[in-house]
């Protein structure tokens, strides 16, 4: 079966006035929309390739037909960390209401001494001297419950290195071009007041024994 985009769980215009509303559509209708639309086109051409299931898909991207491999790498992982990132954002959440829950917020004070912490170490990850370019900002749950912070560039996913996401952000230009213009660390600072911890942390929960 072809892949869907999927909807929002919330308005576009939900996450003012921190991501607006003409942001949030062209990202989700246009671009998320696109990368769809290449994937299941690309995997016309080989559709024992499809797994079904886009996480599963990009993790065994080794396996997919070289000569739509690269197709696959770049649309499929657009389509997974899209639909992952959708879900990680959610009105009235973020900055004076967080509650990472207990076993999250565990993990973030042995691996970086606190929240505000990690959100320093993530925030600097992702600023433009350390990415550059387009990409991502991930926090990786590691096998023994511990926690890192990973760049990966474009649309590659950490789950194309055997690596569990549990919370990730577009650092692409089309994520806030139209309003932060070129502050891509003013648009970082923000995500943080609309970051869904209760899905980070349910990432968390299911991503490690």
């Amino acid at each position: 079966m072809a892949y869907e985009l999927p909807e929002l769980p919330y308005p576009y215009d939900a996450l003012e006035p921190y991501i607006d509303e003409e942001t949030m559509r062209l990202h989700h209708a246009k671009h998320h929309g696109t990368y769809v639309a290449n994937l299941n086109n690309a995997l016309k051409r080989h559709p024992e390739a499809d797994a079904g299931n886009v996480d599963v898909l990009i993790a065994e991207l080794d396996s997919v037909p070289e000569d739509i491999r690269t197709v696959v790498r770049n649309n499929g992982g657009g389509h997974a960390n899209h639909s992952m990132f959708w879900q990680l954002l959610a009105p009235n959440s973020g900055a004076g209401d967080e509650d990472p829950g207990e076993d999250l917020a565990e993990a973030v004070t042995r691996g970086f001494g606190s929240l505000e912490s990690l959100k320093e170490r993530f925030t600097a990850a992702a600023a433009p001297g350390a990415l550059f370019g387009s990409g991502w900002c991930w926090l990786i749950v590691n096998p023994d419950r511990s926690l890192s912070i990973e760049t990966t560039a474009n649309q590659d996913s950490p789950l194309m290195e055997g690596k569990t996401p549990v919370m990730g952000l577009d650092v692409w230009e089309h994520a806030y071009y139209l309003k932060y213009r070129n502050r891509r660390l003013e648009y970082i600072n923000v995500f943080w007041n609309v970051v869904n911890w209760r899905e980070v942390a349910s990432r968390y929960e299911a991503g490690h024994p």
